[in-house]
């Protein structure tokens, strides 16, 4: 997933009813899909956000001192700044993007 190309709003944003369930006929089931791709972008974008970070890492025994990275502080603005996991786990959902399997009992 680029993040930098989404569409996804950062702000609130009310959708279409409908629009959501069609997929698969019931609300419930289209909010419980998006809820666990939602979980899974937010776990993908900690786990780049903290390979990222780590880089800049500096492991000192002294907390006096304190160091500012630029670079650092602009990768921590740029994950501020995305939107939502769940924002973009409904965009991924309406532009039909999300696999999934309805099991049967």
């Amino acid at each position: 997933m680029d993040l930098k190309k989404t569409n996804a709003p950062v702000n609130t944003v009310t959708y279409n009813k409908v629009q959501i369930e069609e997929p698969v006929g019931n609300i419930y089931e289209a909010i419980t899909i998006i809820a666990k791709r939602a979980s899974q972008i937010n776990t993908e974008i900690k786990n780049e956000l903290i390979e990222k970070l780590e880089e800049f890492a500096t492991y000192n025994d002294s907390l006096d001192e304190v160091f500012e990275n630029k670079e650092q502080i602009e990768v921590s603005k740029f994950y501020e700044k995305l939107p939502k996991a769940h924002a973009l786990a409904v965009e991924e959902w309406l532009e039909d993007n999300v696999t999934f399997k309805k099991v049967e009992k």
